[in-house]
């Protein structure tokens, strides 16, 4: 009997100290996707310097009501770095196309999310990046043998609560793991 395929979807990927893409270092991806075709995720602990929200509406010439958030784009990863996700609470549905994530969790991809987010119609919890995270058949399976990642269980706190800065030391502390101990050299027993 073959054991069941890993399947990530919904659960979060922390880069070990010894990371060696330096675009990965200390961050956390949300998984969005995981079978045996690939992987994509989100980079959730990454904002981009100095743009805001606002500035991404601008840049679409779409109004903002007043209740528009000033929360940050983050750096989703360096795959389709012009194109627009939004990680949200699952209290939010498209119009046009949304797709459930395991957890709480959805994704939305179409600028409908941003036109509500903008006039206060969006989901209560969001987090808006640009580019994604994305891995071949089987290569993400790769970075995990060679321990590059560590995996934990997505949690809405963790994911939309704490700030960026605290993201990569929270998920280690969700699977008892003190970031002080972790050494940057893999070993095999």
């Amino acid at each position: 009997m073959t054991s069941p395929a890993l399947d990530l979807t919904g659960k979060l990927l922390i880069a070990m100290p010894g990371m060696g893409d330096p675009r990965f270092a200390h961050t956390v991806i949300f998984m969005t996707s995981h079978t045996k075709e690939g992987a994509m995720g989100l980079v959730i602990n990454r904002p981009a310097d100095g743009m805001r929200f606002k500035d991404v509406m601008d840049q679409l010439s779409s109004d903002v009501g007043p209740s528009t958030p000033a929360m940050a784009v983050h750096l989703g990863g360096p795959v389709e770095t012009g194109r627009g996700f939004v990680l949200h609470s699952d209290d939010y549905l498209s119009a046009l196309n949304t797709l459930g994530v395991r957890g709480g969790f959805a994704l939305t991809a179409t600028l409908d999310i941003l036109e509500d987010i903008a006039q206060g119609n969006g989901p209560k919890k969001a987090i808006l990046a640009m580019g994604y995270s994305g891995w071949g058949v089987e290569q993400l399976e790769g970075e995990l043998a060679q321990n590059g990642w560590l995996t934990a269980d997505a949690t809405p706190e963790l994911v939309f609560d704490l700030p960026d800065t605290e993201k990569w030391s929270g998920a280690l502390q969700s699977l008892g793991v003190d970031p002080l101990l972790l050494s940057a050299d893999a070993g095999r027993a």
